[in-house]
């Protein structure tokens, strides 16, 4: 599962309880979340793994006015932080977004699984090619063996549609990085448009483009087959969740979730 939570913008305090009911509808074995609020005293990335039963690794907070946003990666086992990195700006220096890596200690061996932010303005898809391929740079690095070992499973909020740039050199459609490209989950084995980014969502009401799809599960490619495919993707958090007798919706995002082929299920 991966989601964007919005930071603590909008009815956090109602937002939270929604928050939680949504990804217990899902029971998920791994959830990648950006925009994941914390100050000083409060950690929300904390209170989620302690309220649902798992563990978590997460970025170094990005502090902003004494509060700070940033990605985890929450497991339904054991899980070691490899990697917390910023992705570059526009100059190619280290910039405000970042990525968290982390190996998950799965009943089917380590896996490697990343959550990711990219810059969001509609005028930066180069800043968000350059942060592309950063990441298929380090993907390589993360994936391990792409003959036997478990594929790399990113999540991420990329800010940009299926057919902009980025997504095409993160896939495989233009030059990236050699030896790595990306499967995009929804893609593969999506019904619909799969929109994440929606104009029912009243905290989008003044979105100058809403209904996109700008969030994905993406898995590494080579990969020992077929273990790494996707077998469903749905979105979930696509609408309102009843918290004490009002009707919330839990982030400005939905939240896609897909079900992968493991080596204990392999024909």
């Amino acid at each position: 599962m991966t989601w964007n939570l919005w930071w603590r913008f909008g009815p956090f305090e109602q937002r939270l309880p929604a928050i939680i009911e949504t990804i217990r509808s899902v029971d998920p074995d791994i959830i990648c979340l950006q925009e994941v609020w914390s100050d000083d005293n409060r950690d929300v990335a904390n209170e989620l793994g302690a309220t649902l039963g798992m563990h978590l690794v997460r970025t170094d907070p990005v502090m902003w006015n004494g509060e700070s946003f940033g990605n985890a990666v929450l497991a339904r086992w054991p899980v070691e932080r490899t990697a917390s990195l910023p992705l570059p700006n526009s100059a190619g220096e280290p910039g405000h977004r970042r990525i968290v890596a982390a190996r998950v200690a799965t009943p089917w061996g380590p896996w490697s699984i990343a959550s990711a932010h990219l810059d969001h303005r509609f005028d930066a898809s180069a800043t968000r090619q350059i942060q592309v391929r950063r990441i298929l740079e380090l993907g390589i690095e993360w994936r391990g063996d792409p003959t036997t070992d478990l594929p790399l499973i990113i999540g991420a909020d990329l800010n940009a549609v299926p057919d902009s740039d980025e997504v095409r050199l993160l896939t495989g459609r233009s030059p990236g990085v050699a030896g790595i490209v990306f499967s995009d989950v929804w893609e593969q084995v999506g019904n619909g448009l799969g929109h994440t980014w929606q104009a029912a969502n009243p905290y989008s009401t003044d979105s100058a483009w809403p209904n996109r799809r700008l969030d994905y599960l993406l898995v590494s490619w080579p990969r020992p087959k077929p273990t790494g495919n996707p077998t469903r993707v749905w979105t979930v958090g696509a609408g309102p969740v009843e918290v004490d007798g009002d009707m919330v919706w839990p982030s400005d995002h939905a939240a896609i979730v897909a079900d992968f082929v493991t080596p204990t299920n392999v024909r």
